[in-house]
């Protein structure tokens, strides 16, 4: 019996683990980089150890450190979560030599699932249908897709669309990959360009493999999942079945010991699918699965590690029956419109509502909690939301209500895309596909009345903080020439409010002021009353502004009246997106380009980003170099 578990991993995962041992009895180990003190899952296990620096190379990658702490901290099994060396053969091989528990399958399991070249082999032999990728790619092949042998989660993965970026996106996808797994190993098969992601979640047990239905993960940006749920919708009983016994028959032929998830590919038009990969460990999505099975995957994870074997009861869990339908959501820390661009720095607030279990048929698994930081040397999920309901049209519903909800402030997040998924009539009708959000443009959330609110809320926080003439009202004149402006940057665009202050209150055209304060504004436009939260942040006249209304969010940035010189940047400067490391330069000082010619190449959140040149020119300055950390809105080179 296991009686004090570490998680090899961290934030949200590491918290959903904790919270199955504690209805265990299990006590609990966290291990953290210096980057994660401060997260909720340190202070949840009973006992944390540090893992010193703040990069995956040298913390959360670090299997002997890992071994380590759970020898210090006297835990006798290790769960690895997802990520990191979940599917590590040599971290597996590690624990168990040091006679500790691995909540985990076989390494010779996780070894021959570990490539996915070697995988479609093996499915080859056992039946299971693969896609067949081209020896010699022609124009007749394309589009292509370069995925890396290793690893997964949009990382070391390209589309190719003509057969002169195959070698360039070949280089690109195995330096992700080398970067993220430590393998940079990549191979090319056909690319279905509206295919369905449909994956069947298996609990090897030493009777068999148990089968607790399929999930549909189709609704993706950069080949990672933003969507998932279960059951799969529109799929028919024929195909569903024999989903489940492709993956049956897939973990059963390496002798499979513990969860995992087998995925396809569907072609919805052909009604054909084929194997893509094995995930050898708990995957992100699983809580769509527990809630329409009534399980708990990391329970039986646990169960199957020492030595018991789960038993199905008819028409309970297991036993191939759903209750309900679940829809889960990713919350992340980017910007769908500047291409998912990630962000990274301090949630100044970050509440969302069944997070504490108090809403019915409401998960929340996050690592995050208002006041804590998004570092750049992690992935940028913040969260995922869950909500469980009798039918797919109602949990939609539920979970773009609970999304609207909530209140997210300091960093751009991809919360109004997705209540715009989960609202759009396609998705409701079950029509969805790898394609779905790439044939969607992000729309910008507009709030007409937002810029009057936060000008309002700034007013009104002023004159809170008068220490004379506290009595004048807010923006009173002795003689009034001319309305009140403020402008705030929305974005790349730039709003303006107008308004009126005195004796008698604000006015302005349009709108009726029925209420003000320094957090909340209550605006009326055309008889129809809305109230604006709003949390002011920054100095004078540079303010922030975070909108909340029921119709979405806005971040408002007041724009100063006299711009400082220093605050200027040359024309032609390319400025880094987001915090990162530096890794490559393309070119030279004094070097010709062209307008779209990558100049540097970025990693940050795992992932790598190119600067181009943003027009024809000459490199007149070049002020980085690869390997160095740079911050958000530097100046990495200047094209004149």
């Amino acid at each position: 019996m296991i009686t004090r578990l570490l998680v090899a991993n961290r934030a949200e995962i590491a918290s959903r683990v904790f919270r199955t041992c504690r209805q265990l009895g299990i006590a609990t180990v966290a291990v953290h980089s210096d980057a994660d003190a401060d997260l909720p899952y340190v202070a949840e296990a009973d006992t944390a150890v540090r893992l010193p620096g703040h990069a995956p190379a040298e913390t959360y990658l670090r299997a002997d450190l890992i071994v380590d702490a759970a020898r210090r901290a006297g835990a006798d099994a290790i769960h690895p979560g997802y990520g990191f060396l979940s599917e590590n053969a040599d971290f597996a091989r590690a624990v168990i030599d040091a006679g500790l528990i691995w909540v985990g399958p076989a390494p010779e399991a996780i070894e021959q699932m570990g490539s996915k070249i070697g995988a479609k082999t093996l499915m080859r032999a056992a039946g299971v249908p693969v896609l067949e990728a081209p020896e010699q790619p022609t124009e007749a092949d394309l589009p292509l897709i370069v995925k890396a042998s290793a690893g997964g989660g949009g990382r070391g993965m390209r589309i190719v669309r003509t057969l002169a970026e195959l070698d360039g996106e070949i280089a690109i996808a195995r330096s992700e990959a080398a970067s993220a797994f430590g393998d940079g190993t990549v191979f090319v098969e056909p690319y279905v360009e509206r295919g369905r992601h449909v994956e069947v979640q298996v609990v090897g047990t030493p009777a068999g493999a148990l089968v607790f239905g399929e999930r549909d993960c189709s609704l993706q940006r950069r080949h990672q999942k933003v969507v998932e749920e279960a059951p799969a919708p529109a799929l028919p009983q024929p195909t569903r079945e024999a989903l489940h016994a492709a993956a049956r028959a897939a973990a059963e032929a390496i002798d499979y010991r513990g969860a995992g998830t087998v995925e396809f590919l569907y072609d919805e038009a052909a009604d054909r699918f084929y194997f893509l990969e094995m995930n050898t460990r708990l995957q992100v999505e699983h809580p769509v699965t527990e809630a329409v099975h009534g399980v708990d995957l990391v329970a039986l994870q646990v169960a199957v590690a020492e030595g018991e074997t789960p038993v199905v009861e008819a028409g309970g869990p297991g036993s191939g029956s759903t209750h309900g339908h679940a829809i889960e959501v990713r919350l992340y820390a980017e910007d769908p419109a500047a291409d998912y661009q990630p962000q990274s720095g301090a949630l100044t607030t970050f509440e969302i509502p069944g997070t504490s279990g108090e809403e019915p048929g409401v998960r929340v698994d996050t690592g995050f909690a208002s006041g804590t930081a998004v570092s750049t040397f992690y992935d940028a999920m913040l969260a995922k939301v869950v909500v469980h309901a009798p039918t797919r049209a109602a949990a939609a519903r539920q979970l773009a209500g609970v999304l609207k909800r909530a209140r997210i402030h300091g960093l751009v997040t991809n919360r109004d895309q997705l209540v715009s998924v989960l609202t759009d009539p396609e998705f409701l009708a079950g029509r969805v596909s790898t394609a779905f959000l790439a044939d969607r443009a992000p729309e910008p959330t507009t709030l007409i009345d937002a810029p009057l609110a936060a000008a309002l809320a700034i007013a009104e926080r002023a004159g809170a903080a008068r220490t004379v003439q506290r009595r004048l009202p807010v923006a009173w004149r002795n003689v009034v020439s001319q309305p009140q402006t403020t402008t705030f940057a929305l974005g790349a665009e730039e709003v303006t409010a107008v308004w009126l202050g005195g004796r008698d209150g604000y006015a302005c055209d349009d709108v009726a002021v029925l209420a003000a304060s320094p957090t909340a504004v209550t605006l009326a436009r055309d008889g129809v009353a809305t109230t604006y939260d709003c949390a002011v942040t920054g100095l004078p006249g540079r303010e922030t502004v975070d909108v909340d209304a029921p119709t979405g969010h806005v971040r408002l940035v007041r724009v100063p009246r006299f711009l400082d010189p220093a605050d200027q940047v040359a024309t032609g400067s390319l400025l880094a997106p987001m915090p990162g490391s530096v890794v490559q330069v393309l070119v030279e000082q004094g070097a010709e380009v062209s307008a779209g010619q990558p100049v540097v190449v970025l990693e940050a959140m795992k992932m790598q980003h190119t600067i181009t040149a943003p027009a024809d020119g000459v490199v007149s300055e070049l002020a980085c170099q690869a390997g160095v950390q740079v911050a958000s809105g530097e100046v990495l080179a200047v094209v004149s």
